[in-house]
């Protein structure tokens, strides 16, 4: 019976996301499931063997105690999305199962494992708010993390398309900070589990390896990529 990766449904180019996914990486023993807030298929979440949290709109503010109110306020939120992920994100867990979260879907970790956001980087967020296209800048990786240790990289260059952030005064429950900005620290990068004992692999990262530059040559993009279908063929 071939493997389930579950993928979360964006209204914001999710095709980039399944695409990312080649047939020679799935080859014939693992497949797609497209999980759904819309559909709410949540039936589907069960039969997977490992999940991707994509990115899209604002995280709602009731998850973190949010100001309801900020700078870039989206015109609608979606908290039935919310809610579906969240049901996704338990689930991987009490079955531990590999999760790979990005740009959204670590700010959403984030805020169910107990932290907060950066609702807004304000009106001076040039480096890393998409405009016609992502930015691009650099990162710097923690030498003692997991993203080091798939990427074999210390620095490297990532795409960029938020005007959210984790709040580095609120990171959530056994998580760590994996990589920051290497022009602020203030902004992070990535996340994963402080503490892996007992824990199946999970990464998380603000940047979007799905559709970033030259994306095959990248160890930002590939090396995650390739080590997630690892673990997820590992279940």
């Amino acid at each position: 019976m071939k493997k389930k990766i579950g993928i979360s449904f964006t209204k914001t180019s999710f095709q980039n996301y399944w695409n990312w996914f080649t047939p020679q990486d799935l080859e014939d023993d693992i497949e797609l499931v497209e999980l759904s807030f819309e559909k709410n298929n949540s039936e589907d979440i069960y039969r997977c063997d490992g999940f991707v949290l994509t990115g899209g709109v604002d995280t709602h503010p009731s998850f973190y105690n949010g100001k309801t109110v900020y700078n870039n306020l989206p015109s609608s939120f979606q908290v039935e999305r919310d809610l579906f992920e969240e049901r996704i994100y338990r689930y991987s867990q009490l079955n531990n199962l590999p999760l790979l979260g990005i740009c959204r879907g670590m700010q959403l970790i984030n805020v169910l494992q107990g932290g907060k956001l950066i609702q807004d980087l304000d009106n001076g967020n040039a480096r890393h708010k998409k405009e016609e296209s992502d930015k691009e800048h650099a990162i710097v990786a923690e030498n003692n993390s997991l993203l080091y240790k798939i990427s074999g990289s210390l620095t490297g260059h990532v795409n960029s398309a938020h005007h959210q952030a984790i709040d580095p005064n609120a990171i959530g429950d056994n998580l760590m900070v994996n990589a920051y900005d290497d022009d602020d620290e203030k902004i992070i990068e990535g996340l994963e589990f402080k503490n892996k004992t007992g824990k199946a692999f999970m990464l998380c990262v603000q940047w979007h390896p799905e559709r970033i530059k030259n994306k095959e040559e990248n160890p930002f993009s590939e090396n995650i990529k390739q080590s997630f279908l690892r673990s997820v063929r590992k279940k």
